[in-house]
């Protein structure tokens, strides 16, 4: 059962569905992942929800039950008008909001609260990564009526990303990285690399189409950039920037094992950018074919399997608490 807690009052969610007259308009809605962070996030729903009643922010509070749910939630407030939504979770939950809002082009503005592993998009968007000092930053604001922020947002083939698209090596990091269930923060990703790198590092041969460039040939990863960070601790696109209206495209050439561990300590830092393996460009709109079924993920979250990737930036898209 979905529940909904306002004002300290625990009631069913069914009572007062997005959209229902009986909801107090007044309300702004926190949906959040209570499996985010490891579980964190759902012990602390309770005290966001002080937090924001300390600063005269009355809030709706309304937690998901599984994958795909908070981006329904987040489509069905968009849809009826909701003026504002805040997402308290990890980067997986601000790609489903992000996704719920831009497919019903709601103008909804969206608040964060990073309760996550990596908090990548928190820090693309220079959100305070620790969980008290956010909500009570967007609790001030909100009650400050202060001045909203627009930036860009990504669309890959029919989904939305709000911080990235990776493809190839590190989408196969990524797709370990979620089976581990360790309270080790950002260091569940370095496990991730050193285990992915035991099987091989995947080279598929693909053909990129970026703007008015073209690349033919094996690559070990592309990494397509909204914001600069990935996996908590990778700064693999440090020049991006989630407002200028341009994507960041890192891709790597083929690379061994070796050259893997010589290049995570400059990925950690940012420095790998104008290494001989590794090639950037700004770009608008990208196409990448592959021979075969490729790993990839968007925000972080697991894609299928597939061999099409096409990809364009959304200027201003999205607007931010």
């Amino acid at each position: 059962m979905l529940y909904l807690l306002s004002a300290g009052i625990v009631a069913s969610r069914s009572l007062h569905p997005p959209g229902n007259p009986g909801m107090n308009e007044a309300l702004i809605p926190i949906l959040l992942n209570p499996a985010a962070g490891r579980g964190r996030a759902g012990r602390r729903a309770e005290s966001i929800v002080r937090i924001m009643q300390s600063c005269g922010i009355q809030s709706s509070l309304v937690m998901s039950e599984g994958v795909g749910d908070l981006e329904r939630l987040a489509s069905e407030f968009a849809a009826s008008g909701a003026k504002q939504i805040v997402v308290a979770g990890g980067d997986g939950s601000i790609h489903e909001a992000v996704n719920g809002i831009l497919k019903v082009r709601g103008n909804t503005a969206l608040g964060i609260i990073p309760i996550g592993t990596g908090n990548d998009f928190a820090k693309a968007s220079a959100t305070p990564l620790d969980w008290k000092e956010a909500a009570f930053t967007l609790a001030t604001r909100l009650r400050d009526g202060a001045s909203q922020r627009t930036i860009d947002a990504g669309r890959m083939n029919d989904r939305f990303f709000a911080n990235g698209v990776g493809i190839g090596f590190d989408a196969k990091i990524n797709r370990i990285a979620m089976k581990y269930k360790w309270p080790i923060g950002d260091l569940v990703y370095l496990f991730a690399v050193f285990e992915g790198m035991w099987d091989g590092v995947i080279t598929p041969n693909v053909e990129m189409t970026f703007d008015n460039a073209r690349h033919v040939g094996p690559i070990t990863l592309a990494n397509i950039s909204n914001g600069p960070w990935v996996g908590g601790m990778f700064h693999i696109a440090p020049m991006a920037r989630i407002d200028d209206g341009h994507l960041d495209l890192v891709y790597a050439k083929p690379v061994t094992r070796r050259r893997v561990l010589a290049l995570l300590p400059k990925l950690i830092k940012g420095t790998h950018i104008g290494s001989p393996d590794i090639c950037t460009e700004r770009i608008r709109t990208f196409k990448l074919v592959a021979d075969a079924p490729v790993p990839s993920h968007l925000d972080g979250e697991a894609q299928p399997l597939q061999r099409l990737f096409e990809i364009e930036i959304l200027d201003q898209a999205l607007t931010l608490l």
